[in-house]
């Protein structure tokens, strides 16, 4: 195969086409859009190489949360028995947190607990890892420490593989899935995303807090396998985002997603606002006592349906967190579900388009999606985003929430009740929102959520 020089950074690099290619397809990352994509390939009967930059899968990732793994029941339907769980989710809160007051949503199932589950906490690692190995067992060829440094692209724009970082490291593919990460910059060098969108990327920071298992089940009321999933509005320092606290077999995952442009423009460090969260009335006797194992930090796609590039190319699939398939809606935060959808869609349509011998069947990918709760879920909820990371709901509704509580159970006698209407007009005032404003995010929130 010619090649020419290695173009600039950020340029796909043209060649002649290949009169046979080393795969059928290329996977770009072993993170769980990756791995579930290299498997469906290699069930299919298609030569699949996974390219991992890290030494394996999972290590360059930082999560230690929830996994919501149905979806897993069309790519390995007894997963919840060979999966490496930390614990099964059986309760979920939602906490607001102001100040030093805080209001807390809790809701309980011990259905969760039990086949089919709903969610569990892992550690990527070895989440990642797991995902890889049934991929290879199923065929799927495993190359980690390996950077992909450009697309490989014919003079007419398809695209017919990667080169990489190795000597002699250009792989030929009929097809090619990026599943890269957040801020792809293979879907950028395909033209793929209309632009740079810093302020639908958010940074998580997470910290992983040791703690026996027996005071982790007294501390957060559970037994067994039993586990609990903390959501958080609010502790943040001003900074548009999110916390949360989950429980792993013997360690707390505590951390925050912060949205770059209010970080950047508040000034502060990222560990600095985590160590104020952990110092909340709320939260300090949850992680009194723990040890710090490990601080890590990872981009996050927060844009949600808005931002999505453009996901079918000439020979280039884009699947994950590179497709900024990631729902941050403040009632549901999910991704590895999103990753895991969309990785095995796109692995099933790139199956079909390679059987077939027909490029033009790629455009599958974008209708399996579409007929998934995938794409159903990320138009549904497309203008969540916005609104959950807007000033009034990060800074100023905790805070009306909290007061309008706070005035409902004082009791001030011998001064009468003050009744909810007067406590709501109140609390609105002090935190300067306005009663119509209040109404508007009331409406845009049921249509958002609905």
């Amino acid at each position: 195969m010619m090649r020419d020089r290695a173009g600039p950074s950020g340029a796909a690099v043209t060649v002649e086409p290949p009169a046979t290619t080393d795969f059928d397809a290329i996977v770009v990352g072993a993170g769980p859009a990756g791995s579930a994509a290299a498997l469906e390939l290699a069930r299919a009967g298609h030569s699949v190489a996974l390219l991992e930059r890290g030494p394996f899968p999972g290590s360059k990732n930082v999560y230690g949360g929830v996994v919501y793994g149905r979806v897993l029941d069309e790519l390995i339907p007894d997963w919840f028995e060979r999966a490496p769980v930390q614990r099964w989710i059986t309760r979920r809160q939602t906490m607001l947190l102001s100040d030093e007051r805080s209001l807390t949503v809790d809701f309980r199932s011990q259905n969760w607990g039990s086949a089919p589950y709903n969610g569990a906490t892992t550690y990527r690692a070895e989440f990642d890892s797991w995902l890889a190995d049934h991929a290879q067992q199923a065929g799927a060829v495993l190359v980690p420490s390996t950077v992909v440094t450009s697309l490989l692209r014919t003079s007419g724009g398809r695209v017919v593989g990667v080169r990489t970082d190795r000597e002699q490291g250009d792989l030929t593919a009929r097809v090619v899935i990026a599943c890269d990460g957040v801020n792809s910059f293979l879907a950028k060098q395909a033209g793929l995303y209309p632009g740079e969108h810093a302020e639908h990327t958010t940074l998580g920071v997470k910290e992983t807090l040791a703690l026996p298992k027996e005071t982790i089940d007294e501390r957060f009321g559970v037994s067994g396998s039993d586990g609990v999933d903390i959501e958080i509005l609010g502790g943040t320092g001003g900074v548009p985002g999110g916390g949360f606290v989950y429980t792993n077999h013997d360690t707390l995952s505590v951390g925050l997603v912060l949205g770059l442009p209010g970080l950047a423009k508040a000034g502060l460090r990222p560990e600095e606002i985590l160590a104020e969260l952990k110092r909340h009335p709320s939260i300090r006797p949850l992680v009194r006592g723990a040890e710090l194992v490990e601080y890590s930090a990872h981009l996050i796609p927060e844009g949600g349906y808005r931002t999505m590039p453009r996901l079918v190319g000439d020979g280039l699939l884009v699947a994950g967190d590179a497709a900024a398939m990631c729902l941050a809606a403040g009632i549901w935060l999910e991704g590895v579900n999103f990753a895991l959808g969309s990785g095995m869609y796109a692995g099933r349509a790139a199956a079909r388009a390679l059987a077939a011998d027909d490029p033009k069947r790629l455009r599958e990918y974008r209708t399996l999606l579409a007929d998934s709760f995938v794409l159903a879920d990320h138009r549904k909820l497309r203008n969540a985003p916005a609104l959950v990371l807007s000033d009034r709901v990060q800074q100023r509704y905790p805070g009306l929430v909290c007061d309008l509580v706070e005035g409902m159970f004082t009791v001030e006698n011998p001064a009468p009740k003050p009744g909810l209407r007067r406590l709501l007009r109140r609390s609105a005032k002090r935190n300067g929102v306005g009663l119509h404003q209040l109404a508007r995010d009331a409406l845009t929130g049921l249509r958002s959520f609905g």
